[in-house]
């Protein structure tokens, strides 16, 4: 087994959850967790699936946020894990 260490892009210091998860409504049940927890929250979020075509899901409410989530999550490219960058409404960091 090879280990490989990949750095986590993150220039704004958005809040970041990396997870594993392996139900195939995992992108679906994390953006309603996060819309729920934090109303009005911005997030992106990307889910790298283990199978078949390995398909890169994402979702969110900030395009930014997903496509940075997007971006990471392909680099570290590893199957059923999913990364999430979330911000307050509120917060300047554009």
């Amino acid at each position: 087994m090879k280990t490989e260490v990949v750095k986590v892009e993150n220039p704004k210091s958005y809040n970041l959850i990396f997870g594993q998860s392996h139900f195939i409504k995992t992108v679906e049940d994390l953006h309603e967790a996060m819309m729920n927890a934090v109303p009005g929250i911005k997030f992106g979020l990307a889910f790298c699936e283990a199978s078949g075509e390995r398909i890169l899901r994402t979702s969110g409410t900030s395009e930014e946020l997903k496509a940075l989530a997007a971006e990471n999550a392909m680099k570290i490219g590893a199957g059923h894990t999913f990364i999430i960058f979330g911000k307050r409404v509120s917060d300047k960091r554009t």
